[in-house]
């Protein structure tokens, strides 16, 4: 069967989704230099100074998969833009907060936009670029932009904490959101059919409420501990929640997320690798932004150049490692020493006391940390969205039936 061809402009589109990524894994971590400076400004507790970070991971967890199975019911694009507007004007919102309430909700308001746009992004590069090896060069970039992403936050927030003020931490999204978004309206398309099955409500609400609940826990055993009763009574409820949603989808026709997706074998793998080390890796950000500035004395643009040289060795991880060859060697060859090194990362974290020298500690964990996520994560993305029906949320037929040979001769090795 003859192959479409290619979109002529599918690099500028690549170009403007990647944007909107890195704003949105940026701020995730470009507020934690600025919470000090926030803090003194508005005068919130150190009990709250969390819900700075937390609102907005809740919310952005919580809603997540809602965001992917909306990408079938309303289009990629239009999510995309819908996504990206609503998540300037939350940006902007938290610029202007006045009061700590302020700060909180539209922290809230810029992870239910992120829902959105993070799940139509990735399923615009998954349909836009269907040969095998510009496949693999889209996802090293995007992979590449969206882990550095998270480091150059760090340094940007720094910045302009230092030299502007903390508001523009949130600000600055308006100029990334402009960019991003004339870039979409030009350049990316949204071709292709869609699984226009009516929405799995039950599910939505007991995937969603279980998501939040996890999240919630997690942020109560930071404030009162792994064993308070509201700790414990939010895991419980967490797991009866997602034990019922496992459930429903077992047995609804069109199901918010369809088993086989997260069952399979080498999906499963990936996303139990990547998400635990996603994790470990968006602590240690918070963890050294605070222990730079608060126990080293590290000024905030300081200690934003202290993340520089991961996000430098995460981008040479992406695409100098991970998507050079993602289509010659098996997925496993990359991803276990890519998460073994970030291990090592972390235990090299772990030892770090008052006195610990950035130079003998930080950087070599900065580094290691920066070149095992990027190789591991470029074909952990491929492989994570390789070969999921056309028929399941968030997945376009354009993206399984129009497999390029490239694609047939890289499957079997990325599965490997």
């Amino acid at each position: 069967m003859s192959q479409p061809a290619p979109d002529p402009q599918r690099w500028k589109a690549l170009a403007s989704i990647s944007v909107a990524q890195l704003m949105v894994l940026l701020d995730g971590t470009i507020v934690n230099i600025a919470l000090p400076r926030m803090q003194t400004d508005l005068g919130f507790s150190d009990a709250d100074r969390q819900w700075v970070v937390t609102a907005y991971t809740l919310a952005f967890g919580g809603l997540l998969l809602l965001g992917g199975r909306l990408c079938d019911l309303w289009g990629r694009k239009r999510l995309f833009l819908i996504g990206l507007v609503g998540f300037t004007v939350a940006s902007a919102l938290g610029g202007a907060a006045v009061n700590t309430g302020m700060l909180f909700g539209a922290r809230a308001l810029q992870g239910v936009f992120g829902a959105l746009l993070a799940p139509a992004a990735l399923s615009l590069v998954t349909t836009t670029f269907t040969e095998g090896r510009e496949r693999a060069t889209a996802f090293g970039i995007f992979s590449a932009i969206a882990m550095a992403g998270s480091a150059i936050g760090l340094l940007l927030g720094g910045f302009l904490t230092e030299y502007v003020d903390w508001r523009w931490c949130l600000y600055v999204n308006i100029v990334f959101a402009v960019v991003a978004f004339t870039g979409a309206m030009v350049f990316v398309h949204d071709g292709g059919s869609r699984n226009r099955d009516r929405l799995d409500l039950p599910g939505a609400l007991l995937g969603t409420v279980g998501l939040l609940t996890l999240v919630w826990g997690f942020a109560a055993a930071e404030t009162d501990g792994w064993d308070a009763p509201v700790t414990v009574g939010m895991f419980v409820a967490a797991a009866v929640l997602l034990a019922a949603f496992v459930a429903v989808e077992a047995r609804t026709k069109a199901p918010l997320l369809p088993l086989r997706v997260v069952t399979e074998r080498n999906r499963a793998g990936v996303y139990l690798g990547i998400g635990l080390a996603m994790i470990a890796m968006f602590a240690q950000f918070l963890f050294l932004a605070y222990y730079l500035q608060l126990i080293k004395g590290y000024s905030p643009l300081l200690s934003g150049v202290a993340f520089l040289p991961m996000a430098i060795c995460l981008t040479i991880g992406s695409t100098q490692v991970g998507a050079r060859l993602m289509n010659r060697v098996p997925a496993r060859l990359l991803m276990v020493p890519g998460l073994v090194a970030t291990a090592l990362a972390m235990a090299l974290l772990a030892q770090l006391t008052p006195d610990s020298s950035y130079w003998a500690m930080v950087l070599p964990a900065q580094i290691i940390l920066g070149l095992g996520m990027g190789a591991a994560f470029t074909p952990s993305m491929n492989l994570a969205t390789h070969g999921v029906r056309s028929e399941d949320a968030g997945t376009d037929r354009s993206a399984t039936e129009s497999t390029s040979p490239d694609q047939q001769t890289a499957a079997p090795l990325m599965a490997r």
